[in-house]
């Protein structure tokens, strides 16, 4: 017999740079969908550390008009206008270890799960979220973010959970990303998508932005500064093989029918028919530019540190590598794995500080 070879789903690539298919397998075959999205989380997404610097001027400009009577009157008017100073992008990316980790959801997370409003539970206990748990979820959200945190980690979170045992999946969800998956390929609706996120962890980005911009500010610079980390290429999106699906996934046939207002009408549609439109937003990959990993306990060990820091931001430099012993989980000892932020922070501050005097 022939060797298998998996099957190659048509798809594109957006101007985002987020991977879009419309292949009527991945639609119809849960193996299938799980397979690619596993292929393309391999494909880590662009990770940059984006560095604006601004002013204000106010100038003024002579201006000249003509009345009715056809006579010509000048005036003075004042104008502002913002002035970029600099505009620069590290690639924090390029630190990335190892293999993702596939994550879902926890059950009473609100979350896209098959329709187009969030939603807790799964299956039967599926109810709509309430305003309390969505305003609850997006404030833990920001506040996860900001500290690196991976986003599996619930509010009530440990140590074990954000360091898992298992090093490529981390399932908070009674359904696994293949049952997602499955769940996703039965549904009969005319506009449903299935979106897969890529997601980046490890650091305390807001410990390391408030970094950057003391770095700015010591070069005597006083514009407006705005010190942020972008990721693109950051989604993988299956969706509905039907022409106006093909349709919507294009921009300018977006604008035409927002012209034309149709687009409102095919929004409601999607939104209240009952075979409408659905979104699965449930799972993804976690990409970590710091991660503990499991190490055998050595027999003369000191006491360990505790096994997760809120404050990543160390004040010294580790004295060996990058990968070293850290701490104690209830599996047994651990150690670092990849560049902390500090680290990365001493590599980089002469450099942003050039550029910003370099303007």
């Amino acid at each position: 017999p022939p060797a298998f070879a998996p099957y190659q789903a048509s798809f594109f690539v957006s101007g985002s740079g987020s991977v879009v298919s419309h292949d009527p397998h991945l639609n119809e075959d849960g193996e299938a969908l799980y397979r690619f999205l596993l292929g393309h989380a391999a494909t880590p997404p662009d990770f940059v550390l984006r560095c604006r610097g601004s002013h204000s001027e106010t100038h003024t400009r002579l201006v000249t008009h003509r009345d009715n009577d056809g006579h010509t009157h000048h005036r003075s008017e004042h104008y502002t206008e913002r002035v970029p100073d600099f505009d620069f992008a590290i690639d924090v990316g390029q630190n990335i270890v190892g293999e993702p980790i596939h994550w879902t959801m926890q059950d009473s997370t609100p979350a896209s799960r098959g329709r187009m409003f969030l939603e807790v539970g799964i299956e039967d206990t599926k109810r709509r979220a309430k305003r309390s748990e969505r305003k609850l979820a997006k404030a833990w959200q920001a506040e996860r973010t900001g500290k690196g945190l991976p986003p599996w980690v619930a509010m009530d979170f440990t140590s074990d959970h954000a360091n898992p045992s298992q090093p490529n999946t981390v399932f908070r969800s009674s359904w696994t990303l293949r049952q997602w998956a499955d769940d996703y390929c039965t549904s009969q609706k005319y506009l449903k998508e299935f979106d897969y996120e890529k997601l980046v962890y490890g650091w305390n980005f807001d410990a390391l932005k408030a970094a950057v911009r003391s770095t700015i500010f010591s070069t005597h610079y006083r514009g407006d500064i705005s010190v942020d980390f972008e990721t693109t290429a950051a989604h993988v999106s299956v969706r509905s093989d039907n022409p106006l699906s093909r349709a919507l996934s294009k921009t300018w046939v977006k604008v035409i029918l927002s012209l034309l207002l149709i687009y409102p009408f095919i929004l409601l549609y999607r939104r209240y028919a009952s075979h409408g439109g659905g979104r699965w937003a449930v799972c993804g990959g976690a990409y970590a530019l710091k991660r503990m990993e499991l190490i055998e306990p050595e027999p003369d060990t000191k006491a360990p540190l505790p096994a997760f820091q809120d404050d990543y931001m160390d004040e010294e430099p580790p004295a060996a590598s990058s990968s070293q012993p850290f701490g104690g989980s209830s599996e047994g000892a651990s150690r670092i794995v990849g560049l902390r932020e500090g680290e990365w922070f001493r590599q980089w501050e002469g450099t942003i500080r050039r550029a910003v005097m370099n303007r």
